[in-house]
């Protein structure tokens, strides 16, 4: 499980990462990464959290029932816990399932999250 200082709560936060932040798409997930210094929406740097990167989930319906939706989410918490420290402070990460994750290994999953850290990390 993440800390709460790691977890990303607000609907806001999670609009800021996907609308505004950088996107990498894989089969079983979509990684979305906003960070202040690559905002190019909001000219102000000032209004970015800082401190450590955080990260948040969707995993909507479409995955599946709520036993498989939590099976998923769990799945990817424990994946990115373990790749969070690699992410540039104050940075706001936000994985969306896509429907064939609920069918992927947890192989695949990390594959497909270090394909698209990868991604989002040359840009």
């Amino acid at each position: 499980m993440l800390p709460a200082d790691r977890r990303v709560k607000r609907g806001d936060e999670f609009a800021r990462a996907i609308r505004g932040g950088r996107r990498a798409g894989r089969p079983t997930l979509v990684a979305h990464l906003w960070r202040a210094d690559l905002d190019v929406t909001n000219s102000s740097v000032a209004e970015a959290r800082t401190g450590p990167a955080r990260a948040g989930f969707v995993v909507s319906k479409a995955v599946g029932p709520a036993v498989t939706r939590n099976r998923v989410k769990r799945r990817l918490r424990h994946l990115v816990a373990q790749r969070l420290d690699e992410l540039p402070d104050g940075a706001v990460l936000v994985i969306r399932a896509l429907p064939p994750a609920a069918e992927a290994h947890g192989r695949e999953l990390a594959r497909d999250l270090d394909s698209a850290l990868g991604r989002l990390g040359r840009r």
